[in-house]
């Protein structure tokens, strides 16, 4: 059947029991199929330069309007006249914005990095989520476009507005890492920031450790802590019993809960937050009184044992007594691995007066004793699991006795003259 087909015409199309077909009569290869449903679709049929019959799929009606897949069907109609093949060229479009999409620096992490930075990296969404907030203007350029003045300035932005040097060579750092993959998977030829230096860091830092009256205040804290909590318990317990209520388990084991007994194992094995929270009872040994820090779980991934004084040997003790989980520090809400203890640890240090003083800065206090009592800095090295001694070097001012005993002999070789 042939007629012209326009919108008029479509209103009159009445279903029949098979498939059928209009082609118009103004314009070759351009037709209508209507199903046995009711349901109307717009075709071009041609022959490609070789010979062979093809067919190209303008539209569903009534979303795409016949005024809209007539002029469609012109446009095919000259490009076969040119002699190309228009199904060919809509695939080959197809096929080039896709390889856009993945040029560009978001398409590029969304369809690529990211499922490989969640397999492989352990921190995974923190990454994805330090490149959006660090560079998300850059993210509809193509990566190829992205030049070493972009960074430049962007990082002078940043230090203008009071950001470390060492946060803003992370976010370098990390984006970097994901041109460099592009350059592995022949996205790019070059990384187009390879020869961009870190910002100098002052490599010695500011570091923040606890004071003997600050260590002395916390112990003190804590043990407070646990007191007002036992109190807690008990006067809520009465409470209860008047009222006639269920009691409470009594608190009458040897911690009232977890943050006495994490806070003075880290402040005596220097363990990384997540080396605290991944840390499970088969990896202490009171035998040897060592703990094995999981490489698995370690930043630097490498297996290390650390001693246990008799202060963490009588505490782990006592708190694997009232500790029914594989875990050592099980969250006590959902009993699985902590995410972070930020609302406890602040409170805890309102109460000992500490000010600026962060749960990791215990790493650096349990550091800094060792130092401060003369442990050479490769032990030191092995303990706190550094992956160079530069890292340990930044405790080494501590000892101040060293470098004045070398001055002092400037004083004695005078003396000789």
């Amino acid at each position: 059947m042939k007629a012209y087909i326009s919108a008029s015409l479509l209103k009159t199309i009445t279903p029949k029991e098979r498939p059928f077909e209009i082609v118009d009569d103004g314009i070759t290869g351009f037709l209508v199929r209507v199903q046995p449903t009711g349901g109307i679709s717009f075709y071009f049929s041609y022959r490609t330069p070789e010979g062979q019959r093809k067919r190209y799929n303008i539209g569903r009606y009534p979303a795409t309007t016949a005024p809209t897949a007539r002029e469609k069907a012109e446009l095919l109609a000259a490009q076969v006249t040119l002699g190309e093949d228009p199904q060919q060229a809509q695939k080959s479009a197809r096929i080039q914005r896709k390889r856009e999409e993945h040029e560009t620096l978001e398409g590029f992490i969304a369809l690529k990095y990211r499922d490989w930075a969640l397999a492989h990296q352990r921190r995974g969404e923190e990454t994805l989520v330090l490149l959006k907030r660090s560079f998300a203007h850059l993210y509809p350029r193509k990566l190829k476009d992205i030049t070493a003045w972009d960074i430049q300035k962007w990082r002078s932005e940043r230090k203008n507005a009071g950001i470390k040097p060492a946060t803003i060579n992370r976010a370098v750092t990390t984006l970097k890492a994901v041109l460099n993959r592009a350059v592995e998977w022949d996205v790019i030829p070059v990384n187009p920031l390879q020869n961009i230096k870190p910002l100098k860091l002052d490599n010695q830092g500011v570091i923040r450790n606890l004071s003997t009256d600050e260590e002395q205040r916390l112990r003190k804290a804590l043990d407070d802590r646990e007191a007002d909590i036992i109190a807690a318990r008990a006067s809520g317990n009465s409470w209860r019993e008047v009222r006639g209520y269920t009691q409470l388990p009594a608190l009458d084991a040897a911690f009232a809960d977890y943050l006495k007994p994490m806070t003075l194992l880290k402040l005596n094995t220097g363990l990384r937050r997540g080396e605290v929270f991944n840390l499970v009872w088969s990896d202490i040994n009171f035998g040897s009184k060592t703990l094995t820090v999981q490489g698995k779980g370690s930043k630097s991934r490498q297996t290390r044992y650390i001693p246990l004084n008799s202060e963490c040997i009588t505490l782990l003790e006592a708190w694997r007594q009232q500790s029914e989980s594989a875990l050592v520090f099980p969250s006590p809400i959902t009993g699985k691995r902590f995410n972070n203890i930020a609302r406890a640890w602040k409170a805890l240090m309102l109460r000992a007066k500490v000010k600026d003083f962060r749960f990791h800065d215990l790493r650096h206090t349990f550091a800094s004793n060792l130092v401060m009592k003369g442990v050479d800095l490769y032990t030191v090295k092995e303990l706190m699991g550094h992956s160079t001694i530069q890292m340990t070097e930044r405790y080494a001012h501590l000892a101040p006795e060293h470098k004045a005993s070398a001055v002092e002999r400037l004083v004695t070789n005078n003396n000789g003259i």
